[in-house]
């Protein structure tokens, strides 16, 4: 009878240190993930934001074709304005 209650102490020690060990990798796996969205949406916002500043050149650029157009003027002639 002592060897059956024995061996249920130490299974049930090495159970609760399995359930520890557990909540500690959960946890720990949660923190790396938040880590890694954070990582992600911060590379997308950069992306996003050099997407949208050779976006606003490129806005300019025709912007200035246009103008060019309309006043009858070269490329050339705009540029050296």
């Amino acid at each position: 009878m002592k060897k059956v209650a024995l061996t249920a102490a130490v299974l049930a020690l090495g159970l609760a240190a399995c359930e520890a060990q557990t909540d500690e990798t959960v946890e720990t796996n949660i923190e790396e993930t938040g880590e890694a969205m954070e990582a992600d949406a911060e590379a997308a916002g950069e992306a996003v934001e050099g997407e949208a500043e050779e976006a606003i050149a490129e806005m300019d650029e025709a912007a200035t074709d246009v103008e060019a157009a309309v006043e009858g003027e070269t490329e050339t002639e705009a540029a050296a304005d």
